[in-house]
């Protein structure tokens, strides 16, 4: 039986479970629990709601942690949703507030917290996910019930709206109960959907009315995430059932409808202006977007799960897409049209604003100018521009294996696409003046940037079309990007604004790195860009647009072209741009290389260290988009970089004192001994890695960690960055590295950051030091053959046992300090180390430091200093034990209890003959949190003992 320990008393759960629910029911003084749901909501004094609300408080203390079991009756359950009905009873929250008292007042809050924490009682057993079969039947009649109440909040009538209903519950009812929502659907719908008793589909209608009459944002978002995971459970069960899928479908087709176009319906100004005019569109959350963006994000994701269930309704090929007699020149297919009823409307009036547009003394203006006109044209911008990152969001459906039989469906949208982004550069709309400039001005860039960036989302679709293209050499394909080009080149540019210009950077890159057509360099549009990138006398771009066109022009010279031969990837041609693009780019950059010819110029050091940054940050991010690709294309941008490279070495010592500088010099070498290790080769390899050592001086890591804040700790995180690549590379080449590796991170490294409570450089530190073990052991235990054909009899040869030693003491130490998440990492460093070399079976750490360990995470345990890293600890703990359990039970076992303060030499006994000499994992950590417990309980009895007490 489960019971609770208090002390040295033992009461059975079922008692403390069935007393709390006998004072409920018999506080409700209702003769018949099964008709509970029936009876008006009774009046309660003040002192028995008090006595009702502890009652529900400790029942739901005693549901967060008991199983489902016998204890819990149908009667309690039926209660306790009696209970839940307190939340939602607006007639008596109201005819407390129109009696005036304020006890009244007082008495109608109550009832709503009554309310409140019933449903904090049913949340906690509906969170378990572990459901016995006898109380399935339990569930049934909880979700019955719970279906009563849905009924009942949602109920229209005369008197309420189901809007003005939810806006006069409490606030922290309406939570609760969306949180029991989303535990249903999450956990135990795949239960309940089959009992016929359980109506699903007459549950969703009420949830749909649930969702849409929400009176906060809060509120309609976690109804969204409820909707997402119901979408997710269907499409997992479909596909697991794929020969039930149209049955299936059929039953939840109309719910999903409905769903599909009040979500859509939701984010269009033309039906829901007033909510979305309240919404934020300027203060960032933590995930970085505003509250307007979440809205449009996750409606958008509902909307494309919908459409992944039911995509006959999305791309219906009922209708043919080409243009035909009596069809409009602009008409969309029907599928987006009926999906997207207004954005045909829409785009109507995007592309008709060129009729409006007249040439003034200033440039060119809009010529509306009636308010009533600005605010229409202002919510069918809006209306366009999310309408757009819908299309852009269902992109993935057109592709893999429906690439072909959707293809002309996705060609019309691209088409579309392609069109509005080349009338928005060629008009040049986000140029224009408007009557009010501080609201259309925006709109019109926006939905400029989105018809970018839906084309973008497109490039996948493009990518595959580029390889049917390569094998049918159509026009079609060609035209298709040039002209996508013509759109893009006039948008790069320092007069256009960021939003728009980095759109267009962005569709770039996509096109130069995912569709990679063969004839792109030719395209005159592109050889402008090119032009413009290398042209010295032209203004530059802002940092990250500059980057982004870099990156773009490189990965169009450097990567492979798709389907084509390695003897027709033209790279000798190729590889001399290439060098060419980089000289032009890196050309200010070289001359502050000093040499006897040519001596230094002197400019001033903020010039010099914009010069640095601005080349650094361009190369870098060439170097990282390619590390993952062919040896040829790594070759050759090496070979364009190599000059660079060398001067920024010839640089570093210069600098070294210029904490920023030497972050983003380090930063660079850090990508290129990431992705362009080989291609340096192993002589230069070597220069750099002993310039680095020998700048780091103990004096300068101390300046950088001690005196530099935050830029000083990011220059040796990232130098160490650099030593982990070094010392895990295979082979014997750098092994000579070693020693004066181990030596930096031990006696220079190490001594400067052990006692600093600050986590900077520590995390980075020990795990150089964990690679320097994992891919270096025979540096530190040489095995030999006779050691592995007779495992276990003869010892592996120990080598650099200093070094070895401190290490292992330096990981020790870090389970002192009291940073978390370095005490983590490094636990499943050493229990990484014990997997795959037997770290723990060593006889150097099973000699001198095994126990240690142990008696330095058991320490932690008692002190719950760690409590999250709990389980991680104890299993830690056995695989430690496990090595030598004799030498555990009757040697360390006792000395830990002796050197224990706070307790008696007689409970030490007893927390000696308490712990059970058991072996497996599950007995010896319980027996392990067990014995921490005891100590710690014993400690708390003694500290709370009056001084002078006599023990006995």
């Amino acid at each position: 039986m489960c019971t609770v320990q208090c002390g040295s008393v033992r009461i059975p759960v079922v008692a403390r479970v069935q007393g709390a629910g006998d004072l409920l029911s018999n506080l409700l003084q209702s003769p018949s629990s099964a008709k509970l749901l029936n009876q008006p909501i009774p009046i309660l004094d003040a002192e028995s709601e008090y006595m009702c609300s502890l009652a529900l408080e400790c029942l739901a203390h005693l549901f967060s942690w008991i199983p489902l079991s016998a204890s819990i009756t149908p009667s309690l359950l039926t209660t306790i949703f009696h209970f839940a009905r307190f939340g939602c009873d607006i007639r008596a929250r109201k005819m407390a507030s129109v009696n005036g008292s304020s006890q009244n007042c007082v008495l109608g809050q109550e009832r709503g917290r009554l309310g409140v924490l019933a449903m904090s009682c049913i949340n906690e057993l509906m969170s378990k996910n572990c459901v016995p079969m006898e109380f399935e039947e339990y569930l049934l009649r909880m979700f019955q019930q719970t279906f009563y109440l849905l009924q009942k909040i949602t109920k229209d009538n005369n008197a309420h709206t189901v809007k003005s209903r939810l806006e006069e519950l409490d606030e922290s009812y309406v939570e609760k109960f969306t949180d029991f929502l989303r535990l249903f659907v999450s956990v135990h719908l795949r239960r309940i959907e089959s009992y016929s008793q359980f109506p699903v589909v007459e549950f969703l209608t009420l949830l749909f009315k649930y969702t849409f009459h929400q009176p906060t944002h809060e509120g309609y978002f976690s109804c969204l995430d409820i909707w997402t995971l119901f979408l997710d459970y269907l499409t997992s069960k479909i596909k697991s059932r794929l020969g039930d899928k149209e049955a299936v479908l059929n039953r939840y087709e109309d719910a999903l409808v409905l769903l599909l176009t009040e979500v859509l319906n939701r984010i269009q100004f033309r039906y829901n202006q007033a909510q979305l005019e309240e919404l934020d569109d300027e203060t960032l959350d933590d995930d970085q977007q505003t509250e307007w963006q979440r809205y449009l994000r996750q409606s958008l994701e509902v909307v494309a799960k919908v459409m992944e269930l039911l995509p006959t309704h999305a791309f219906s090929t009922l209708v043919t897409h080409h243009r035909e007699g009596n069809e409009e020149p602009d008409s969309l297919p029907a599928h987006v049209a009926r999906v997207f009823p207004v954005l045909q409307d829409n785009l109507e009036v995007y592309l008709g604003l060129q009729q409006f547009i007249v040439t003034s003394g200033s440039g060119h203006r809009l010529n509306i100018t009636a308010e009533n006109d600005c605010r229409r044209l202002h919510c069918s911008l809006r209306d366009l521009s999310s309408l757009l990152q819908a299309v852009g969001r269902l992109a993935e459906y057109f592709i893999g294996d429906v690439f072909a039989a959707r293809f002309s469906d996705a060609l019309t949208v691209v088409e579309r696409l392609v069109k509005v982004t080349l009338y928005g550069s060629q008009i040049k709309l986000y140029n224009i003046e408007t009557a009010v400039p501080s609201v259309l001005k925006p709109d019109l860039i926006d939905v400029h940037a989105q018809s970018l960036a839906a084309l973008q989302a497109y490039s996948h679709w493009l990518a595959q079309y580029c390889s049917e293209a390569h094998r049918q050499n159509t026009q079609q394909f060609v035209t298709l990007v040039s002209t996508t080009m013509d759109a893009v080149t006039p948008l790069i540019s320092t007069k256009v604004q960021d939003k728009l210009l980095l759109s267009a950077c962005h569709l770039l890159v996509s096109l130069a790195t995912t569709v990679r057509p063969v004839f792109l360099i030719s395209i005159p549009a592109v050889q402008k860009v090119f032009n413009r990138i290398t042209d010295a006398s032209a203004q530059r771009l802002v940092d990250k647009a500059q980057v982004l066109v870099c990156r773009a022009l490189s990965n169009i010279l450097l990567l492979p072209w798709p389907n084509l031969p390695e003897n027709e990837q033209q790279w000798p041609v190729r590889s001399i741009n290439h060098a060419s693009l980089i000289s032009a780019l890196s050309r200010d950059y070289r001359d502050l290389k000093p040499n006897a010819a040519a001596p230094q110029r002197k400019m001033p050091l903020d010039d010099t260290k914009v010069i640095i940054h601005q080349t650094l940050s361009v190369l870098e991010d060439i170097v990282d988009s390619i590390s993952g690709e062919s040896t040829k294309s790594r070759q050759i941008c090496y070979q364009s970089l190599q000059e660079s490279v060398q001067v920024s070495l010839a640089l570093f010592p210069a600098f070294i004192h210029q904490s920023d500088v030497t972050d983003e010099m380090l930063s660079f070498f850090l990508t290129l001994f990431r992705g362009l290790r080989v291609q340096m080769g192993v002589p230069f390899t070597e220069q750099i890695i002993q310039t680095f050592l020998n700048m780091f001086t103990r004096e300068q890591l101390a300046e950088s960690i001690l005196h530099e804040g935050s830029t000083g700790c990011r220059v040796v995180e990232k130098f160490l960055k650099i030593l982990q690549v070094v010392v895990q590379e295979p082979g014997q080449v750098f092994k000579p590295f070693l020693p004066s590796i181990i030596s930096l991170c031990m006696e220079q490294v190490y001594p400067i950051i052990a006692e600093r409570p600050s986590p900077d450089v520590k995390a980075e530190l020990f795990e150089l030091l964990f690679r320097t073990l994992h891919h270096n052991w025979r540096y530190f235990f040489k095995s030999t053959v006779l050691a592995s054909v007779q495992r276990g009899i003869a010892e592996e040869q120990m080598e650099n046992e200093p070094q070895f030693s401190a290490i292992m003491q330096a990981f020790g130490q870090s389970f002192l300090q009291p940073d978390i998440h370095l005490f983590k990492q490094n636990l499943f460093y050493l229990e990484t180390l014990n997997t795959k070399q037997k770290l723990y079976h060593k006889k150097i750490f099973r000699t001198t430091m095994l126990f240690q360990f142990v008696n330095v995470l058991l320490q932690v345990l008692v002190h719950k200093s760690h409590d999250l890293l709990q389980e991680e600890i104890g299993i830690a703990i056995y695989n430690m034990a496990s090595v030598d359990f004799d030498g555990f039970f009757a040697a360390f076992l006792p000395e830990f209890l002796t050197s224990c303060d706070g307790v008696d030499a007689n409970q030490k006994n007893v927390l000696g003959r308490n712990f059970k000499m058991d072996r497996d994992l599950p007995s010896f950590t319980q027996n392990v949190h067990r014995l921490v417990n005891d100590l710690r309980y014993y400690r708390l009895c003694n500290d709370s003992l009056p001084p002078g007490t006599v023990k006995l």
